[in-house]
């Protein structure tokens, strides 16, 4: 009989999760290559990345709701098969038909496929480490971060090399670099045994998973896994694009912010056992705040202390969460944990629509008066019109921080209340 070997189960599940970052890391670094390329505003460039945001709480929630049924291992070999066509059509995107439908599309099949593996891989993390929930989470997650690192320094780079041009000419060799991983990750958890879920193996019947659903704290969980959620992935999905006329080395600026969670999230174990998952959300919000305010205010070399201080931040928010209800709550199982998922990408896709449209606004607001966008972003726009539009995006970016820097101020109060809630209910337990 097969036995199940946790750390080659655990490197499986890492290795899924760098596809699903290298995804949002490599987009993010071909946002404004696509908008030149294939013609397209800020508005259906947003449209396209909210795509990946609610295809993931879609397979993310459908996926909790029936990893206890047909077992994990079945769940991935689907998130494998969606990677695999998502990458495909993303690569051939523009050599046939519609390119906005092409990208739209097979970001939407990405998008499912990183919902696929954070709904299995999760309560699998959770199941192969059950003294450890927390340290393991953010051990797994800060694979995370590191793919980001990893596809843009890609773009970056190797980009730079392969276009002769600002815009890359040949930005699909970047994107079939995703397809290294997504086989390799395919090829293990084809031939590994799986365990059960946590909530299956302690015997917490469906009924009780559902009643545990439904009290105080897990809803109050939600609505703050909306505001982390918005405040690390909008803005690590858009921070390109936002400052790309305040810095030249814009993906630099998110390479430093990810970089950071990823060595924060290696060293998780300490922290949070110092401070315990609540202690580590209100920390993180007030860094998280403060990086934002200096990214939104600042310009040169300030601008990359700021993204260094916003890594910091944001670094613990969806491990620590995620960790925070599998302790807490333990009953609400694989569900529970999919469920802040969810949430959190659900509200990122509608957040990131809605800013779309905003920025646009904003971009047309600082251009001369009646000017039409969509003139200014086409290629037969002139060079003084190119000139006014840098300038507008100049400007427009950090505004739209700005606004996004509402959320973390939130959730500093909300965590607070948090932190002294749970440390009362320590003390009369």
């Amino acid at each position: 009989m097969q036995t199940i070997d946790r750390n080659k189960l655990f490197v499986a599940s890492c290795l899924a999760l760098l596809v699903t970052s290298l995804s949002f890391g490599i987009r993010a670094g071909l946002l404004d290559t696509w908008g030149v390329q294939f013609h397209l505003d800020k508005a259906e460039i947003s449209t396209i990345t909210a795509t990946a945001f609610w295809g993931f709480p879609l397979a993310v929630i459908i996926g909790g709701m029936v990893v206890d049924v047909i077992g994990m291992k079945k769940l991935l070999l689907m998130a494998f098969l969606f990677h695999l066509a998502g990458i495909l059509l993303t690569i051939f995107a523009g050599s046939f038909g519609n390119p906005f439908w092409s990208l739209f599309i097979s970001t939407l099949l990405i998008g499912i496929a990183n919902g696929t593996v954070e709904a299995a891989c999760n309560p699998l993390v959770t199941s192969l480490y059950t003294d450890n929930k927390t340290t393991k989470l953010n051990h797994f997650h800060l694979w995370f971060p590191g793919g980001i690192v990893i596809g843009t320094l890609i773009v970056y780079f190797f980009g730079q090399k392969i276009a002769g041009t600002e815009n890359l000419s040949n930005w699909q060799l970047l994107v079939g670099v995703m397809l290294i991983p997504t086989i390799l990750y395919g090829w293990l958890f084809a031939k590994e045994q799986f365990p059960v879920t946590e909530r299956v193996s302690s015997g917490v019947s469906t009924g009780e998973m559902y009643k545990a659903l439904i009290t105080p704290l897990f809803f109050f969980m939600i609505i703050c896994m909306f505001g982390t959620a918005i405040t690390e992935l909008f803005t690590g999905q858009w921070i390109g694009v936002l400052l790309s006329n305040v810095s030249k080395d814009a993906l630099l600026i998110l390479a430093v912010s990810t970089g950071v969670m990823v060595v924060g999230r290696a060293f998780a174990g300490p922290i949070v056992h110092r401070l315990a998952p609540q202690g580590v959300l209100v920390i993180s919000a007030i860094l998280a705040s403060l990086g934002l305010y200096i990214l939104g205010h600042s310009g040169g070399s300030m601008v990359f202390v700021g993204a260094l201080i916003f890594g910091m931040g944001v670094c613990y928010f969806w491990p620590t969460m995620l960790g925070f209800v599998s302790e807490n709550l333990p009953k609400t199982g694989a569900v529970g944990l999919n469920l802040m998922g969810g949430a959190g990408m659900f509200a990122v896709s509608v957040y990131t629509m809605f800013m779309g449209g905003v920025y646009d606004s904003k971009i047309a607001a600082h251009l001369p008066a009646g000017a039409d966008l969509k003139v200014y972003n086409s290629p037969d726009a002139t060079e003084t019109m190119k000139a006014a539009l840098a300038e507008a995006n100049k400007t427009a970016g950090p505004e739209i921080i700005n606004t996004t820097l509402i959320l973390p101020l939130i959730l500093v109060v909300a965590f607070a209340g948090l932190f002294f809630y749970m440390r009362s209910k320590k003390t009369t337990a």
